[in-house]
């Protein structure tokens, strides 16, 4: 071990060159770390990997060098299209993953790029941190949290899996300054049990099934995201057997050409920016929306609708703006509303 609590990877045999088999090499690395509440820090290189477990208190470590087109700096490879993951965190407590690039090769099967998923919540946070990390061309989620307590996602780029960016069921956690983007999901996704999470500053981009999909979800912040492009609604929230969508704070986001229609066969209120069914306690207020097409003035002007709305209680759909907002309609009311609901002072106007 180094002066500074470091292992390297490369002193476990991991070769790094493309071609190797490294996955024990760095099992074994990683292993050792455990002993120790140590960081594996895995040097610029090339690493074809099958599946990876981590331990509690230890940390998976490089120097980011990546960007958005591609790959650099230490590169995990899938070897195993048979992989349900490639870095598997269930039931480790306080790991790091940071700095690094996931590569799924495209390879078929279900493989997620990290994946998380006990059977029950435990007795403890779990408070797994990802960081800088670039997790891209999964045949599953780029990264997938099942029963999650405490987490946080930053600063990374979660992009070209093939099922969601992100996909949460649990709650307390942390989305800051990621790119969500071109999945074949949706940028964020919760459809199980979700609550208590900070969307901030993310961009979130040309998700097939939607930019933030959330089923019976309680006590969010999103605020200040750029969502562009999505494959249905730039944000959804819905109800999940029988639980609605409460106490949500959506604010000041940027929601652009949601809708897109050459994807997918959208239901009749997917091709909108926003669609909330069944919330309660929703505050949607500061938001700006627009109708456009694909880059270069290529493909079909969405959506067709600003903001649908149905079943709600105790919210507000206020100072919003919709300047060419939608094709169609700007407000699409469903009704069945509760008490204390006020729609208002939502300026803005159809695309011609």
């Amino acid at each position: 071990m180094s002066s500074n609590g470091t292992l390297n990877v490369r002193d476990f045999g991991a070769a790094g060159d493309g071609v190797a088999d490294d996955t024990a090499a760095i099992q074994k690395a990683i292993d050792a770390a455990a002993g120790s509440r140590a960081t594996v820090l895995l040097p610029a290189g090339s690493y074809r990997v099958a599946a990876l477990k981590l331990h509690s208190y230890t940390g998976l470590a490089a120097d980011p060098a990546w960007s958005y087109r591609d790959f650099g700096g230490a590169i995990l490879r899938l070897a195993d299209a048979d992989a349900a993951c490639m870095l598997n965190l269930t039931g480790a407590v306080g790991v790091t993953i940071n700095g690094l690039c996931l590569d799924g090769g495209r390879l078929p099967g279900k493989t997620h790029g990290v994946l998380f998923d006990k059977d029950d919540y435990g007795n403890e946070e779990d408070a797994p941190r990802i960081e800088r990390c670039r997790i891209s061309h999964f045949s599953g989620d780029g990264v997938r949290l099942g029963r999650i307590w405490c987490f946080s996602v930053r600063h990374c780029m979660l992009s070209h899996n093939a099922g969601s960016a992100l996909y949460v069921r649990g709650w307390d956690g942390f989305i800051l300054d990621n790119w969500l983007s071109g999945n074949g999901g949706a940028g964020y996704h919760a459809p199980e049990e979700n609550s208590s999470v900070t969307m901030t500053a993310n961009r979130i981009e040309w998700n097939r099934l939607g930019g933030i999909v959330i089923s019976g979800g309680s006590h969010y912040n999103i605020t200040g995201n750029y969502i562009d492009r999505s494959g249905g609604c730039g944000i959804r929230l819905g109800l999940r057997e029988g639980h609605p969508c409460q106490h949500l704070a959506i604010t000041g986001n940027v929601i652009y050409r949601s809708g897109k229609p050459d994807w997918r066969p959208l239901g009749e209120h997917e091709s909108a920016h926003a669609w909330f069914e069944a919330a309660r306690g929703l505050v949607f207020t500061g938001n700006a929306m627009h109708v456009a097409r694909d880059d270069r003035g290529q493909g079909e002007f969405s959506p067709r609708y600003g903001i649908v709305y149905g079943r709600l209680e105790n919210s507000i759909i206020k100072n919003n703006v919709l300047h060419e907002g939608a094709l169609e309609r700007l407000l699409v009311d469903l009704g069945g509303h509760g008490q204390n609901v006020t729609v208002a002072d939502n300026p803005g106007s159809l695309f011609n």
